[in-house]
């Protein structure tokens, strides 16, 4: 029973949403008998304290159950129970016994559902199988979230263009969550505000982050197995609520204080000129398989929110390799994942997003990939979303491949051709100098077509998934035996080399060659067309020991130790100039692909000639020309000399003519240790040999024509 007043309420949108003097509540579910809305006094309230029946006739309208309850206020606390047809045959999965989060929640408290239920398991209480929880204290309650008043200070998204865009991908918590941080608020929102000063010496105009929409890091049943302690869901990648800023990385554990702590981060990151990007994951949910549990989409209505197997719907296409597949072809599900993603730009002012697996939101009810998906297409021509930037991680697990191929117009791709071309051939290979060209160059075979830009393509050496930079250099295999999976986790495909030895030395030799080949590969990021992207810490040697699938280290392994940042500052000097070089100059960043009309880039064999692409081998070099641009700073653009020799042994080179009056100038030069390996803008060292130069052994140069 209840003792508020209720009336009928809205269907127009769903959620919780406070209005005058009361909130209105409506969720979706087609097939369900009955609708209850339990209100809760706490976040550790065990049980409801007042339980609100929705009429099936007044209080539901279409496939839309909807309320008014009078006298609630923003902060109020609330779950579902709904009732339907138990019936995993015909894809139903209705138990009034569970209690539902709302999939509009805009907040949670506190809490941990796997807890909730593995905690009255071990304890034996009847009923906890079905879904029947005597204890709720430890159970997440949604919130309430009305938050107009909160001061946005004037801000909106920055919406850089994608072509001038350099992104920075981390992970929010073990961004700051070391002591050695140095913040306050260690593994917060708050705690990377305390870093922005940081990210804007830097120089990134955007940063990434992995999931921050609610998730359940307690769904990991894995033990290390050298501490003996349990692992956790550390990534992220396991969404629960899709409105909802994870309430654990905010300092502030009221209700509803995850909502404006994020807030206060985006507006903080703003004024520092900084985009962010949120990694999304709307491919699956954390509900996992047909054994998984049931705490909101499939206790609302599976059918339509899951892709079940026409034939057998009791079971879940698994196209995410966690159990189950959002069925995004659904209009039900369209709607949903379109009015998330317009929450997050409209109220959150979040700059774009990054799609997991997002080849499976290209596949229709029955699974089969679409040519022309309706919800890749209407996130691109979207009137909220048209200027924010979408990223597509292009493939799937189920075989959907569609790099180069994404369909929905204006998408950006993580591009993992020019991560492997670029890797082997920084490493040293044989035969791989034309397809590092090719990736360089932009990579036009892959996305010169259909009216596609340079921009399409996101170019990474590394992100979360696989190694961090420094380890790319330091192991020939992966160290995953703390994952507790036997070392079976993550990929063996690495294309890495120790260069001597495994793991951490003191080898001064080895330790060179190391830092060379780092150069090598942030110098390679920022002088390619496309978007640079690489991951934080990379810029100051961060280790993961080896563990190239760190999913499940909330700990020292997956965390920044700050530390590194003072001991490599050699490394991060050339991050930050290289950096400034790329904004400075448009040459490196063109919104267009090589036409081969003009002169805008010439490549040459260490000669100077024309290269026989079949015949080059661990060397590329290329002219850029600077006609017709001009700089960031107003000045007439320059022409660049850009070469790289991955051989074990030194060469010289011959330099192109230059115009008279004109003379090559050092930006970079690898090989170099300290601060001279590379130039500040306008202290570029004039060289004093014009026809030729000696690229030492497994280094790259960079020349600037002034």
């Amino acid at each position: 029973m209840s003792a508020f007043q209720t009336f009928e309420g809205k269907p127009q949108v769903l959620g919780a949403v406070p209005f005058n003097d009361g909130v209105n509540f409506a969720v979706y579910s087609k097939n369900a008998t009955r609708v209850v809305l339990d209100l809760f006094d706490s976040a550790d309230a065990k049980t409801p304290s007042a339980s609100i029946d929705f009429d099936p006739v007044k209080n539901r309208t279409g496939n839309v159950w909807h309320i008014y309850v009078k006298g609630l206020k923003k902060g109020a606390l609330y779950l579902y129970r709904v009732d339907g047809p138990y019936n995993p045959p015909a894809g139903h999965r209705f138990n009034f016994n569970k209690y539902l989060l709302d999939p509009y929640a805009k907040a949670f408290t506190p809490g941990s559902i796997f807890q909730s239920y593995n905690k009255q398991r071990e304890l034996g209480l009847a009923g906890v199988e079905n879904g029947k929880l005597s204890d709720l204290s430890n159970f997440p309650k949604c919130v309430v979230i009305e938050d107009i008043d909160f001061d946005w200070q004037g801000d909106k998204p920055i919406n850089l263009p994608i072509e001038k865009t350099v992104i920075y991908e981390t992970h929010l918590k073990g961004f700051t969550a070391s002591e050695s941080s140095g913040v306050k608020y260690r593994g917060t929102y708050k705690g990377l505000i305390e870093k922005i000063p940081y990210l804007k010496d830097l120089g990134i105009t955007s940063i990434e982050l992995l999931p921050i929409f609610e998730f359940d890091e307690f769904e990991n049943g894995n033990i290390n197995p050298r501490t003996g302690e349990p692992l956790e869901n550390y990534w992220g990648y396991s969404t629960i609520g899709f409105f909802a800023p994870k309430t654990s990385y905010a300092a502030d554990k009221t209700p509803g204080g995850s909502v404006r702590e994020f807030k206060e981060m985006v507006r903080e990151l703003h004024k520092a000129g900084i985009e962010i990007i949120l990694d999304v994951v709307y491919n699956h949910t954390a509900e996992g398989n047909e054994h998984g549990y049931t705490f909101s989409f499939r206790g609302f209505e599976n059918s339509t929110y899951y892709m079940l197997p026409v034939n057998e719907k009791q079971y879940y296409h698994n196209f995410s390799g966690c159990g189950n597949t959002l069925n995004a072809a659904h209009p039900v599900t369209t709607q949903f994942i379109l009015d998330s993603l317009r929450y997050w730009v409209s109220e959150m002012h979040v700059d774009g997003f990054r799609f997991d697996l997002a080849a499976a939101l290209c596949r229709d009810q029955n699974s089969n990939m679409q040519g022309f998906p309706f919800l890749t297409n209407a996130i691109s021509e979207d009137s909220i979303l048209n200027k924010t930037k979408i990223i597509a991680e292009p493939w799937d697990c189920g075989g959907g491949y569609l790099v180069g191929g994404f369909p929905g117009g204006r998408w950006s791709e993580w591009n993992d051709r020019y991560r492997n071309d670029i890797r082997r051939f920084i490493r040293g290979d044989e035969s791989v100098a034309t397809a590092a060209a090719t990736r360089i160059a932009g990579s036009s075979d892959t996305y010169n077509h259909s009216g596609r830009k340079p921009a399409a393509s996101i170019n990474f050496v590394t992100c979360h998934d696989g190694f961090t930079m420094n380890d790319l250099v330091s192991y020939n295999s992966k160290h995953n035996d703390e994952n507790g999976e036997n070392n079976r986790d993550g990929t063996d495909d690495n294309n890495c080399y120790n260069h001597g030895y495994e793991g951490i030395t003191m080898n001064p030799k080895i330790e060179n060659l190391r830092m060379k080949k780092l150069k090598n590969f942030m110098l390679c990021l920022m002088v390619s067309q496309g978007v640079p992207m690489f991951a934080a810490g990379d810029e100051f040697r961060r280790t993961q020991m080896g563990n190239n699938n760190a999913y499940c280290q909330d700990n020292d392994i997956s965390w920044l130790n700050w530390n590194f940042l003072n001991k490599n500052q050699e490394l991060v000097r050339f991050t930050k100039e290289m950096i400034k070089l790329r904004k400075l100059h448009p040459v490196f960043r063109r919104e267009n692909f090589f036409s081969g009309q003009k002169m805008e880039i010439e490549w040459f064999d260490h000669d100077c000639k024309n290269p026989d692409w079949a015949k080059l081998n661990r060397f590329i070099a290329f002219r850029l020309s600077g006609a017709g641009m001009t700089r960031e700073d107003g000045a007439a653009e320059n022409d660049f000399y850009i070469a790289g020799n991955t051989d074990i042994y030194d060469l010289t080179v011959t330099l192109p003519s230059v115009p008279r009056g004109k003379k090559w100038a050092l930006v970079a030069d690898t090989s170099v240790a300290g601060d001279l390996c590379i130039c500040e803008n306008g202290k570029e060292e004039i060289l004093p040999e014009q026809k030729r130069y000696v690229i030492p052994a497994g280094s790259f140069i960079i020349l600037i024509c002034k």
